[in-house]
């Protein structure tokens, strides 16, 4: 009796041991899948300053207001609408004289700048170049960059996923067949980065500045704006 009873406790307290044992768990594969999407681009945007330099700020302010009305009348003469040319930003700043002056006479003479930064849209993709070469011509304002843009700047970035989700079940095929196992279930999506890239600005501003007056084309826009987006895709493996 205290045989049976004894052995009937152990049996009880080992229960919930046996209970907890964790299940095997269930093996997966995990792939980074990467991905492009071109897009051809809606508009460009161009951005030029206007700087202007005088003994006070108020001088300074005054004629870069001044300068700025000639390269806004320039710029609509190239058939540019007005509300296509927008202000970026406005700045008025102290000029420090130059070393070779910190000893001179004049050291203590101030001089103010004021900065005048516009950007200026078109969507004449085909004259982007010629533009930019007017822009150079011109004495009042002073080429900075350009970029490319969509409309829909989802769109492309989308497209790139998409992309990246095919490369990541391709990838899957293959390591799956050489392992000789079969995909099961799609168990996880971790969305990873995806942004358009651009031809360095840097690059650009040496090309602009290599033209020599309106009658060279300086610039020929990208024929499509390229993206990219990453993804990572885990499966269980079937068993």
């Amino acid at each position: 009796m205290r045989l049976a009873l004894a052995a009937a406790l152990a049996l009880a307290l080992a229960a919930p041991a046996l209970a907890q044992t964790p299940a095997p768990r269930q093996p997966t594969i995990s792939v980074m899948g990467t991905g492009e999407a071109e897009l051809k681009p809606d508009f460009a945007n161009l951005f030029v300053s206007v700087q202007t330099e005088a003994p006070t700020v108020a001088q300074a302010s005054a004629a870069n207001n001044t300068a700025t009305e000639r390269v806004l009348a320039r710029i609509q003469s190239l058939g540019i609408k007005r509300e296509d040319i927008q202000t970026v930003n406005f700045q008025v700043f102290k000029i420090e004289p130059p070393e070779e002056k910190l000893n001179s006479a004049d050291k203590d003479a101030l001089k103010f700048g004021a900065n005048h930064r516009l950007r200026i849209k078109t969507r004449d993709l085909a004259g982007v170049g010629k533009l930019a070469g007017e822009i150079l011509a011109s004495g009042d304002m002073t080429f900075q960059s350009v970029s490319f843009g969509l409309d829909r700047q989802e769109e492309g970035g989308d497209k790139a996923r998409e992309a990246a989700v095919r490369d990541a079940k391709r990838q899957a095929g293959v390591y799956a067949n050489a392992a000789g196992v079969t995909l099961g279930k799609l168990i996880e999506i971790r969305d990873g980065s995806a942004q358009p890239v651009e031809p360095q600005p840097e690059m650009m501003r040496m090309r602009m500045a290599a033209a020599k007056g309106p009658e060279e084309v300086p610039l020929v826009p990208p024929a499509t704006i390229r993206y990219i987006a990453n993804v990572q895709l885990v499966w269980e493996l079937a068993q």
